[in-house]
């Protein structure tokens, strides 16, 4: 039975959703501005072989607002562990979720295995696009990083009340465009709607919206992965999101980065995904599944 709770993290609560059953724990984390709804379909699919709890990292869903740091988000997960009676969780993450992911499988060697499903902090660097000449690569990322100030600066702004349904249609349609569950999309976009005094706005916070892409900015995985004795499985995107087609070269080049930067890594085992974006986990949810589980029962 699915059981949706709120644990003490001691600085703030952390909200988790239980999928139930006796199977070996994995936790389940979303990406930066998701929630723990947005990993519904793939923890539906992971159930039969895991029991699965999915977390909404704090700032997001229905957890509390702290201030971010990758120490913090470790500690909030050992809270949950704790607090859940979680024995040596596995753990898989999206895009932040994965970031956190291979950082806990650094301080936890303990741990069974862990997946990350393309977490990978963006470029910001020339030397993360192999392949584009210098002065294009640099063009190219300030191009980019101006479509993140352009995110950093609207987020968390009020949402006047008559624009909400506005918004949830075009949510409805975006999940339509993208193969989506709609009723999981919708629910994922409601738990991110934070009501205060009579005003609603869309977490994560300006606050930790700002403090995330510091953190992803500075983050290099490279020791992360050298420093990791756990068994540890990257899966990587082949192609560009439709957003993303602006900067098809910058992010074609950056593949190839990540491509080397696993390769790189003796002990590291990665996949890179056919036919996957850095939206796999709505894309191919049941080829996920099949991926973790594999691979966890492998180094069971």
């Amino acid at each position: 039975m699915i059981n949706d709770r709120l644990i003490d993290a001691g600085e703030l609560p952390i909200a988790v959703r239980d999928f139930g059953g006796d199977q070996p724990p994995l936790l389940l984390l979303h990406g930066a501005g998701a929630n723990l709804a947005h990993m519904t379909t793939l923890a539906r699919a992971l159930r039969p072989r895991h029991r699965v709890i999915t977390v909404d990292l704090r700032g997001h869903g229905r957890s509390g607002d702290g201030s971010w740091t990758w120490d913090a988000a470790l500690a909030d997960l050992a809270a949950v562990c704790v607090q859940m009676e979680l024995d040596r969780p596995a753990v898989a993450g999206h895009s932040l979720g994965g970031m956190i992911a291979a950082l806990w499988a650094q301080r936890h060697p303990e741990t069974p295995g862990v997946v990350s499903l393309d977490g990978n902090p963006p470029p910001t660097s020339p030397a993360h696009l192999p392949g584009l000449p210098e002065e294009k690569a640099i063009g190219e990322l300030a191009r980019l990083h101006a479509v993140f100030d352009a995110i950093e600066a609207s987020a968390g702004q009020v949402i006047p009340a008559d624009q909400l349904p506005d918004l949830v249609e075009r949510q409805q349609m975006a999940a339509r465009d993208m193969g989506a569950n709609e009723k999981v999309w919708i629910e994922g976009f409601r738990r991110n709607l934070a009501h205060v005094d009579g005003e609603t706005s869309i977490r994560p916070s300006a606050q930790a919206t700002a403090e995330l892409r510091a953190l992803m900015n500075s983050l290099d995985l490279a020791p992360v992965y050298a420093a990791t004795t756990c068994p540890e499985l990257v899966v990587l995107p082949t192609r560009s999101l439709p957003e993303q087609e602006p900067f098809a070269e910058l992010y074609e080049a950056h593949r190839r980065f990540l491509v080397e930067q696993a390769r790189s890594v003796p002990h590291l085992r990665y996949l890179s995904l056919a036919d996957a974006s850095h939206a796999m986990v709505i894309e191919q949810p049941a080829v996920l599944a099949s991926i973790i589980s594999d691979f966890l029962t492998e180094h069971r």
